[in-house]
């Protein structure tokens, strides 16, 4: 009995570690780059609360996951912010102990030549959920009013086209049973600074700069003219936006997924009682042993 319990205590805490681990990675680099540059604010969330809050509203995602595909419902929540603004790291703690069949990430990379001359929607439409579905952007067409017009990637008619058809656009969603729910993720001119001397600093996140974030620097003010009327333009009854304030991003994530969880009522869903049958056996079953060779060599 006390073995089991042992195990049972052990596995509770491996599906803690997940998440501990990705926040001590992140402590690392706040350490790498601490001396010779003023920091961000310090985080006003002790690290308990934090894990504790966190691990108490993924409970609850777990819960409105099963609510959305018992009620076949369909759900399309946007990311959208600076470069390092912390989007994925609240979209990782959102899907970290979810049924990736039910909630998936959909990150696209740079279009194609041909998905560049299609109707400039076509190319999210195959990945919008159907009933039973969660599906977060992480970025989405909104590229178009960002980086596509920041950088020159989209000419002045077609991003005066984008902010006509927006609009109507997402109303068609919603009257198609789309439940939308769009988030921009806000961080301060140093806090990005900061966060971009992390990755420098860091070989294991360098992957993460691209020379069109590296740009983004330059054109700090440019984006923020871009966002600002971004927001005033499609900002609509049946799609608001909701800013979320990201230079905490322990806070950041946690204020997050608590509005997500109150824009869509939930309940439990009933479900039969689970009982592990026996397994069955065959007096004429043999099992066989693995060739050596096969096994992968135990290093640790």
């Amino acid at each position: 009995m006390i073995d089991q319990l042992d195990r049972i205590k052990a596995e509770i805490a491996d599906s803690f570690d997940e998440e501990l681990e990705m926040q001590m990675e992140e402590d690392r680099l706040d350490e790498l780059v601490a001396e010779g540059m003023s920091g961000p604010a310090e985080p006003t969330l002790e690290r308990k609360t934090y894990f504790r809050e966190l691990f108490r509203l993924q409970h609850e995602l777990v819960r409105l996951q099963d609510w959305v595909h018992y009620k076949k419902l369909k759900v399309v929540v946007l990311f959208e912010g600076r470069d390092s603004a912390g989007k994925g790291g609240a979209i990782k703690r959102v899907t970290q102990r979810l049924n990736p069949r039910v909630c998936r990430v959909v990150a696209l990379p740079a279009p194609t030549e041909r998905e560049k001359n299609q109707w400039y929607f076509q190319r999210y439409v195959p990945h919008l959920p159907t009933a039973g579905e969660m599906v977060l952007f992480d970025r989405s067409w909104y590229n178009r009013a960002g980086v596509e017009r920041v950088m020159g990637f989209c000419s002045p008619e077609e991003l005066d086209e984008f902010f006509r058809t927006v609009p109507e656009f997402e109303r068609m969603l919603v009257r198609s049973g789309i439940i939308l729910i769009k988030y921009w993720f806000s961080i301060t001119n140093e806090e990005q600074e900061f966060r971009f001397q992390m990755r420098i600093h860091d070989p294991l996140k360098q992957w993460k700069l691209s020379p069109m974030d590296m740009e983004s620097r330059v054109h700090w003010e440019d984006y923020t003219k871009a966002k600002e009327e971004m927001l005033a333009k499609t900002h609509i009854e049946e799609a608001p936006w909701w800013v979320v304030q990201a230079v905490d991003k322990k806070k950041a994530r946690l204020n997050c997924i608590a509005h997500l969880l109150a824009q869509i009522p939930y309940e439990d869903v009933p479900k039969p009682d689970l009982v592990l049958p026996e397994r069955v056996r065959n007096d004429d079953y043999q099992r066989h042993p693995v060739p050596p060779e096969l096994y992968v060599p135990e290093v640790y």
